[in-house]
């Protein structure tokens, strides 16, 4: 079933439908590490405390990971800067969309974060990459449509006062985090391919987890390491860990399989499934309106999943 990682050979690309499915399940693990967050932010857990909780567990499944395939710690020539990147961009993205989330609403940031798969095409046209087709254009702004309507964002243009004093600064964020992630996730496939994927996630961890102490160590986030106050941060912080560890790790152990260029728009599924989630969990109540935006959002995934391209 497995097989050694050759720094000479191209992996092969899963099908379309199986890179979609997964997308999709990795998308909802994310969703649940964002209902998990909520849950121990609602506790006072710290910022910092929450990232390092989440790398730290995403860094000990790949160390077992290196450990059981006896994985060499080594990187080609010539990819350290680009590892390192990498590791930086990352850690900028997690920082970028927990202020976004600490300036506005929670699902506002989330439909700001999946912008990415727009962001990941044009960056790869711009670098050289194909130039998206119409037919893609439209079914990623269909998404797009979906998601405004999911995320009910009219009714926050309406009264943006409502979505609290920093707003601006805030919308700034989260299209910083998900430009941050789409740039990582360019490197990962076209300059990162010849580096192992598991020592590549590997140090990627470990860079975030790096940068966030000594963002503690200099105070730069003032209550960033703070403990929960009840039982239920803990195991809120417990599960963001878990959740967050898990779908990172296969993310990244997988993107030179998945084609992120042509699929990363089953990612926009994700505030979809933290509304349901939020739902069960949180006891936030559905409209009918985001239930219809949730089947537009749905529907573009689908068709995105039957088109056919070259």
């Amino acid at each position: 079933m497995s097989t050694p990682e050759t720094a000479s050979a191209a992996p092969t690309p899963f099908s379309r439908p199986l890179a979609l499915l997964l997308m999709c399940g990795l998308a909802t693990l994310f969703a649940s590490n964002h209902v998990a967050a909520r849950v121990a932010f609602d506790a006072d857990t710290g910022l910092l405390l929450a990232i390092l909780v989440r790398s730290g567990v995403a860094l000990a499944i790949l160390a077992c990971l290196v450990m059981v395939q006896r994985k060499r710690l080594s990187l080609p020539a010539g990819t350290h800067p680009w590892q390192l990147l990498v590791g930086l961009l990352v850690a900028v993205q997690s920082l970028c969309l927990y202020s976004a989330v600490a300036r506005i609403p929670v699902v506002v940031a989330l439909l700001l974060m999946n912008t990415l798969p727009i962001q990941l095409a044009l960056l790869s046209w711009a670098l050289g990459g194909p130039r998206p087709t119409a037919r893609a254009a439209l079914i990623m702004g269909i998404i797009l449509v979906g998601l405004v309507v999911v995320l009910d964002v009219p009714a926050w243009l309406n009264e943006p006062e409502a979505m609290g004093p920093e707003w601006l600064a805030g919308v700034g964020f989260g299209l910083a985090a998900a430009f941050a992630f789409s740039c990582a996730l360019w490197i990962t496939e076209h300059r990162l391919a010849e580096v192992g994927s598991t020592l590549r996630t590997l140090l990627t961890m470990l860079t975030v987890i790096v940068t966030m102490l000594v963002a503690g160590s200099l105070g730069l986030v003032p209550g960033g390491l703070a403990l929960p106050h009840s039982l239920h941060g803990w195991m809120g912080l417990a599960a963001l860990g878990l959740f967050y560890g898990v779908a990172f790790s296969t993310l990244f152990i997988c993107v030179p399989r998945l084609d992120m260029a042509r699929n990363a728009p089953a990612m926009n599924i994700e505030p979809v499934a933290a509304l349901v989630l939020g739902y069960v969990v949180l006891g936030q109540a559905l409209s009918p309106v985001q239930l219809i935006g949730g089947g537009i959002v749905v529907a573009g995934i689908v068709v995105l999943g039957l088109s056919k391209r070259a």
